[in-house]
């Protein structure tokens, strides 16, 4: 049971994996303080799935995904900035 408990849990994780690739923007580079972060933002009602896809090696994971989370908000309200990596 445990194991076709697994299998379904693959299985709809697989067919799910592409759901976001409709409402992916082009790449787009977000300058900071500590250079600059490569992101790949979606849909602009919802900024959850907005995630980095390259980033300087002074910043982690978590920092360089909130840098890209801000950049879909800015855009969600028309506007683009350098944004201070200290302050997110």
């Amino acid at each position: 049971m445990k194991l076709l408990t697994m299998l379904m849990a693959v299985l709809v994780v697989a067919a799910c994996a592409d759901a976001k690739q409709p409402w992916e923007s082009t790449p787009v580079t977000v300058n900071t303080d500590q250079g600059p972060v490569t992101c790949q933002l979606y849909t602009e009602k919802a900024v959850l799935w907005d995630r980095a896809t390259a980033r300087p090696s002074g910043i982690t994971d978590d920092t360089a995904n909130r840098v890209c989370r801000a950049e879909g908000e800015m855009r969600r309200g028309g506007a683009t900035q350098k944004v201070a990596v200290d302050a997110l």
